[in-house]
């Protein structure tokens, strides 16, 4: 998994039928304290995260292994909204 960033959505009205229903969120990668640090990338929304808030994403054949992606044709996928990082004992981020 990878901690990006929410940085936009990606409208899309012609899809793939098995990804017809969902979000699609445009992220970039950042690092354990949250400061970008990645180029840009497009990922299905599973958890209904915001514009801003850092995420979990799951890629490759990891991608493809949840409920909704099974067998779909999709390469990244949001999993999870970060609340707070710790590193070593320390909370490097927490979301405001």
């Amino acid at each position: 998994m990878l901690i990006a960033r929410v940085v936009g959505a990606a409208i899309s009205t012609i899809k793939d039928r098995r990804v017809e229903n969902t979000k699609l969120l445009v992220l970039k990668q950042a690092d354990h304290t949250g400061q970008v640090i990645g180029k840009p990338f497009v990922a299905i929304d599973l958890v209904d995260a915001g514009e801003g808030e850092l995420v979990l994403t799951g890629h490759g054949s990891s991608a493809r292994q949840t409920y909704l992606t099974k067998d779909c044709p999709v390469d990244a996928v949001v999993v999870a909204v970060i609340d707070h990082l710790e590193v070593d004992g320390e909370v490097v981020f927490r979301k405001e």
